[in-house]
């Protein structure tokens, strides 16, 4: 089906590189962390539905260092180490359950990693990008940063707090590493203002207020590792441990083969959550910069957050949506479907009971399922194949207006599909499909097989099969067109008795 229907969509390219956050394990995983892993595996399962790429790199993992993971492991009276996997194969379940085909799982605890950020550290030092000093500032004990004042709000009691994150702040002097990130704040503009470098362009605006509003201060890439001990030694100097965001960001170098030679460079897209646009749009550039890698990211895809019933996910609320607790009741399918099909990247997405249940049941068991379960009967199909297309009876049915509408919904699919998904807009890509499945299901009404399935008539055997087989073909058509959102919709064609080739 993709050689045919599909052809349109193909291109040409030497490989693809699509990249995750690496999740935090100070907790297990959430739906937030579920649907970033999701948006970068349906991107990456149309580009191999799509294009000719002679590779394909898809990173995920976990960001195991810092003061916050080491809190969290004694809270649950485990060593650090344990704890580190313990989470981490939780994340990694998590996603194999979801049919996310990852091609490297990173873990900032494992030996190529640490390799990676000290020879990136060293980089950054041989090149004067990094200078030991005195360093005074309001300190994020929960986001593990430093703050400017113009990243604070103060409460009535004179208290300061993050305005990101609303996390306390405290006044905090010690001795670090500092990175002289001022000094590539031009070059940061211009990447970020090359055409669909960030995206939605919502979030670009937003980068480049950043960028705009002041000059960035040089940013302290270390911790005393007397205050955090969890975390990679500063080479040839144990009493600082590297900042746990340019550990975490190296993670994308790590998966190429960094400090070695690079299998595939830079990043085609990175996926990641509006609340790390910072560190991904203005740090991470400035790194790479710095060290020489002047091949920058090509595109992030800035996603926005979930919510449920309307409010932000929280522990004090007791409402954080545990995607294996929901599965078991809507399906790891299910969920994917649902993630996928309301996600949008502009706006919070609202998760609620009733809204996962009404779409899977109206969607996904009666638009599709019901009509796969009704052109499948065996008292439709008693030989359970794949009918053949009568040309005298086509040249009759396509008289029809229902046979027109779904013939026309058909022939409209391939580009719309296409322009949807390489804008990731999934919503409207279900919304292409559902609807040419709509008119399916109105061509099958206003036909009514089950009409002929008795008859002795040849002609009526053969208008029947015909109409079979164009439903079926509608059915193989929206299935290929829905794998990258729900992979387990291939089915399908072993429903519909397809070999391989036909797919």
């Amino acid at each position: 089906m993709n050689k045919i229907i599909f052809r349109k969509f193909s291109n040409l390219s030497n490989g693809f590189f699509i990249t995750t956050p690496i999740y935090y394990v100070n907790a297990s995983p959430h739906l937030g962390h579920l649907y970033t892993s999701l948006i970068a595996d349906t991107i990456n399962r149309f580009e191999k539905l799509t294009a000719t790429h002679s590779d394909y790199i898809f990173s995920t993992g976990t960001d195991e260092h810092g003061e916050k993971v080491l809190r969290a492991a004694k809270q649950n009276n485990s060593s650090v180490t344990e704890y580190c996997k313990n989470i981490s194969e939780k994340y990694k379940s998590l996603f194999r359950k979801c049919d996310i085909e990852f091609t490297d799982y990173v873990r900032t605890t494992e030996d190529r990693h640490s390799k990676a950020v000290t020879s990136f550290w060293s980089t950054l030092v041989n090149n004067k990008a990094i200078y030991k000093a005195d360093y005074s500032g309001w300190y994020c004990v929960p986001d593990e940063t430093f703050l400017t004042e113009s990243q604070l709000i103060t409460d009535n009691s004179g208290k300061k707090f993050s305005l990101e994150s609303g996390h306390p702040v405290e006044w905090t002097s010690e001795e670090n590493y500092m990175f002289k990130l001022s000094k590539y704040q031009d070059e940061i503009i211009y990447w970020a203002r090359q055409d669909n470098r960030v995206i939605p362009t919502k979030f670009n605006k937003i980068l480049l207020d950043m960028l705009y509003q002041e000059i960035l201060p040089d940013l302290s890439v270390s911790r005393p590792s007397t205050r955090m001990s969890w975390g990679i030694s500063v080479p040839n100097d144990d009493s600082q441990n590297i900042y746990v965001w340019l550990d975490a960001l190296v993670n994308y170098l790590t998966v190429a083969g960094y400090p070695d030679q690079l299998r595939l460079w830079p990043p085609n897209v990175q996926v990641i959550g509006k609340d790390i646009l910072k560190f991904h749009g203005i740090y991470w550039p400035a790194f790479l910069i710095a060290a020489n890698i002047n091949s920058l990211p090509e595109q992030l895809l800035v996603h926005s957050h979930w919510t449920v019933e309307g409010q932000k996910m929280s522990k004090s609320k007791m409402n954080v949506i545990d995607p294996n607790e929901r599965a078991s009741l809507y399906t790891m399918e299910g969920i994917r479907y649902f993630l996928l099909r309301e996600g949008t990247f502009h706006n919070d997405g609202n998760y609620s009971d009733t809204k996962i249940t009404r779409i899977l049941n109206s969607e996904l068991a009666d638009t599709m399922g019901n009509l796969l379960s009704r052109a499948c009967a065996k008292s439709l199909n008693p030989k359970q194949q794949f009918p053949q297309v009568h040309q005298d009876q086509l040249s009759e049915l396509i008289k029809l207006d229902s046979c027109k509408m779904l013939f026309e919904k058909l022939s409209e699919m391939p580009d719309k599909c296409r322009q949807h998904y390489t804008e990731y807009n999934f919503h409207f890509v279900v919304d292409t499909i559902m609807s040419t499945l709509h008119a399916a299901n109105g061509f099958f009404e206003t036909t009514k097989p089950w009409l002929l399935k008795n008859s002795v008539d040849k002609s009526q055997q053969k208008r029947l099969e015909t109409i079979i087989a164009i439903t079926f073909e509608c059915l193989r058509i929206c299935g290929i067109a829905l794998q990258p959102i729900v992979p387990s919709y291939m089915k399908f064609n072993k429903k519909l008795r397809l070999d391989s080739g036909c797919r």
